[in-house]
């Protein structure tokens, strides 16, 4: 123990703070607890703090230190303040009722319950967190803490995603009884759970445990169409388990990954969480499509999915919105679906040309990266009877030098110039603003990809000829 304890009083920002603690009772909490037995170190760290205003302690502390305050939730007395690295952080507030035994009890899991006593520098584990992180074990505290707070349900599946650890029967068990209770909390907050849980390396059997409490379909209900779609010739697994395969295959690629991928998809790209997260959650919806447009073939029984990718990139942004992903999110998942099926069809296409190469690269920019690896784990995720090896491993060594081909000409890909803003082109058509001009525009940025329209005039000449032809 002595060695967590040492962890701990050695941390940078615990030795910046411990000065200003004079007669106030402090304690850590939760995750950096938690975090420091698994030989992690957290960007976050949850005080409890006694014997003072919180609010007035937290922004003195802010002041002292040169961070800026935040107040989180003024009624709650939750209080944050982020340094200035910009990085690291430190939540403030009081025990619930101002009894630390009580809020210790009001937890989800045993591992988050964990107590450090900054003051007296010792642990108080009132519950049996240290013993079930050395045994692997994800435990409750009381069944009563989930029923108060729902979104706990899904806090456990995402712990289980980050940690691997065994999750205990009676918590499967609470799933079951209260999963109909998940989307009373804010959406948000459901928001954040669920990419933490596609960030974590075991996501694959977070969504296997999901599926099993019916708490993935209450709250993505796409999921109950998903799951009428059977395997089939191409597909070794029924639609649901090949999107989770999906899922897993993409965890696979990112930690076989050179140095330069892997920083990529450990970008914080999107709110303070890890690309890897997004993209694991794009391969994950990427065919909730296929279920609207699904067929048989009388003479052949093929399963066909004809414009899957489009009907899934339509039916995603609503499905989104609800769960209020910011437009930037929306767009980026959107489009991953739109185009997962380009990648593996230009390279199988023996006759492209480099024009066609250089049309795939503008037309995914920003994310061409994460597109080809949302393929190759597409294609890794479908064996059946109709795929040989062969097939497999050749659509692989083709995305790969697809990849590899890109990386090596990215910094000479100028992005697309704007010829044409939607003011130049209502001027010239005498035009107002609404769903006209939009297409417009679209098919002109579609113009310039291909490489129709290369300079100004060529701009003005396409958009004049388009709206005569197409929109007249």
């Amino acid at each position: 123990m002595y060695k967590y304890i040492e962890k701990i009083k050695n941390d940078k920002v615990i030795k910046l703070i411990s000065p200003y603690l004079n007669g106030i009772q402090a304690y850590i909490v939760g995750g950096f607890v938690r975090d420091i037995f698994t030989d992690k170190i957290s960007p976050d760290r949850d005080l409890i703090v006694y014997g003072c205003s919180v609010k007035e302690f937290s922004k003195n502390l802010a002041d002292k230190l040169n961070a800026h305050f935040i107040e989180l939730d003024p009624v709650n007395q939750i209080y944050r303040i982020v340094l200035e690295d910009k990085y690291n952080y430190i939540d403030i507030t009081t025990p619930i009722e101002n009894d630390l035994e009580k809020d210790i009890k009001r937890r989800d899991l045993t591992i988050n319950a964990i107590v450090y006593d900054i003051n007296n520098e010792k642990f108080i584990d009132l519950t049996g967190g240290i013993d079930d992180i050395k045994n692997k074990k994800l435990k409750g505290i009381s069944d009563k803490n989930f029923e108060d707070d729902p979104l706990r349900l899904l806090r456990i599946y995402r712990f289980y995603s980050s940690t691997g650890y065994e999750i205990d029967k009676n918590l499967i068990e609470i799933t079951k009884k209260l999963y109909k209770k998940i989307n009373e909390p804010a959406k948000e907050r459901i928001t954040v759970e669920l990419l933490k849980m596609f960030e974590g390396k075991y996501c694959r059997n977070a969504l296997i445990k999901l599926n099993e409490t019916n708490l993935l379909e209450e709250i993505l209900p796409v999921y109950k169409e998903v799951k009428k779609i059977p395997s089939n010739s191409h597909h070794h697994l029924d639609l649901l388990h090949h999107l989770i395969e999906t899922v897993n295959q993409i965890q696979i690629i990112y930690e076989n990954s050179t140095v330069e991928i892997k920083e990529y998809l450990e970008g914080i790209s999107f709110s303070g969480v890890r690309r890897l997260a997004f993209l694991k959650l794009a391969g994950f919806l990427h065919d909730i499509g296929k279920p609207y447009c699904w067929t048989i073939e009388e003479n052949t029984g093929r399963h066909r999915f004809i414009k899957h990718d489009e009907i899934g990139s339509k039916l995603v942004v609503p499905i989104l919105k609800e769960l209020k992903f910011s437009k930037k999110q929306i767009d980026y998942i959107k489009n991953l679906i739109k185009y997962h099926i380009y990648p593996s069809s230009l390279v199988s296409d023996v006759n492209a040309s480099d024009k066609a190469y250089m049309k795939f690269y503008r037309k995914n920019d920003g994310y061409i990266i994460d597109v080809i690896i949302l393929a190759m784990a597409d294609r890794l995720s479908a064996r059946g009877v109709m795929v040989s090896d062969e097939m497999v491993n050749n659509n692989i060594n083709n995305l790969t030098n697809l990849l590899n081909n890109y990386l090596e000409l990215r910094k000479t890909i100028k992005p697309i110039e704007k010829l044409l803003d939607g003011n130049d082109i209502m001027e010239l058509l005498q035009i107002k603003q609404g769903p006209e001009l939009g297409k417009i525009i679209n098919e002109l940025k579609e113009a310039q990809i291909s490489g129709e329209v290369n300079t100004k005039q060529e701009a003005v000449n396409f958009v004049i000829r388009f709206y005569k032809t197409k929109l007249l």
